[in-house]
C-alpha cells in the first residue's frame, strides 16, 4: 500500500447509526483508493452481495444530522444524492468487489477499526457494569449511615426535647 492510514483516523471516521457501526461511502472510497462514483457503481452492479445488514441508504433527515455532527463531511451538504453507509461485514465485501490490490489491504485496516471500536464498547460496559454494582452496595450504606445520623442527633438533642419526663418545677428565688 502507497499510504498507510492509521486505525486511529479510520475508527474515527465510523458512525453510530440506526443501532449499527457504519462507515460513509465517501470515507470508504478514500481508505480504498478510489472514487465515491466508482464505489457505488460497484455496489450498484453487485447489489446481491449487499444485503440490509451489510448496506442502507441515509434519509434526508439522517444525512442532515450527519453532516451536521461530522466535519469532515461538510462537502455532503450541498449534495443531491443520498449517501450509502456500509456497515463491517459490508465494507469487507466491498473490498472483496472492488478487487483491487489496495482495496484489499485497506479492508484489513477498516476491520482492525471496527475490531478496536467492539473492544472499546465492551470494556464500556463491563466497567459500567461495575459501577452499577458498586452503586448498588452502597446505596444499602447510605441508608445505615443515615440511620446513624438520626440516633445521634436525637441523643444530642436536649433532655425535655426528647425524653417523656415530667419538667421539676422550678422555685422562685428571692422575696
Amino acid at each position: 500500500m502507497s499510504q498507510i492510514i492509521p486505525v486511529e483516523s479510520i475508527s474515527q471516521k465510523i458512525l453510530f447509526l440506526r443501532g449499527e457501526k457504519v462507515m460513509i461511502d465517501s470515507d470508504l472510497a478514500k481508505v480504498y483508493g478510489v472514487t465515491t462514483k466508482r464505489l457505488n457503481e460497484q455496489v450498484k452492479r453487485n447489489k446481491d452481495r449487499f444485503p440490509e445488514d451489510f448496506m442502507f441508504q441515509l434519509t434526508q433527515k439522517e444525512k442532515d444530522e450527519v453532516v451536521a455532527n461530522c466535519d469532515h463531511l461538510q462537502r455532503l451538504k450541498f449534495s443531491s444524492s443520498l449517501p450509502y453507509v456500509f456497515s463491517e461485514h459490508g465494507a469487507i465485501m466491498l473490498a472483496s468487489v472492488l478487487n483491487s490490490a489496495k482495496a484489499i489491504e485497506a479492508s484489513i485496516y477498516v476491520v482492525r477499526a471496527f475490531v478496536r471500536l467492539r473492544e472499546l464498547l465492551a470494556t464500556n460496559k463491563d466497567l459500567s457494569r461495575k459501577l452499577l454494582g458498586l452503586e448498588r452496595k452502597y446505596e444499602s450504606h447510605d441508608k445505615k449511615i443515615k440511620a446513624v445520623f438520626d440516633a445521634i442527633r436525637q441523643l444530642m438533642s436536649p433532655l425535655n426535647e426528647s425524653s417523656s419526663r415530667p419538667e421539676k418545677p422550678k422555685y422562685k428565688v428571692g422575696f
